[in-house]
């Protein structure tokens, strides 16, 4: 199956350089449907897309959890950053955060990069 979902500019340059291999997303309706083997073609408006194979996924109560299961790198942080859970409160709120609870999506690989940096 394939998916489609937006993408940060910083997500999208850092599953491009391959600094970063899990997506973190609500785990609502549509991000349900993910299992592991399927595509996702990731658009990242004005930088372009990326079409990856997802890996595995794992459901999580909450982004502390999440955060706490990987290295800060794996979720795009580089060195000297300090990942912190707080800062997906960016994208979504805490009362869908404790409605929905949370995904990683974990990239196995990124097939192809359309009009990309």
């Amino acid at each position: 199956m394939t998916h489609f979902m937006k993408l940060s500019p910083s997500a999208f340059k850092a599953f491009v350089e391959g600094a970063k291999r899990v997506e973190m997303r609500l785990c609502d309706e549509k991000r349900r449907t993910v299992r592991s083997g399927d595509c996702i073609i990731f658009d990242c408006l004005g930088h372009g897309k990326l079409k990856a194979e997802v890996a595995a996924v794992r459901h999580f109560e909450d982004f502390k959890r999440l955060y706490s299961a990987y290295p800060p790198a794996d979720l795009g942080y580089v060195e000297g950053e300090t990942a912190r859970a707080e800062d997906m409160l960016k994208y979504y709120s805490a009362e869908d955060e404790k409605k929905y609870g949370v995904v990683a999506i974990e990239i196995a690989d990124i097939k192809e990069v359309f009009n990309g940096l």
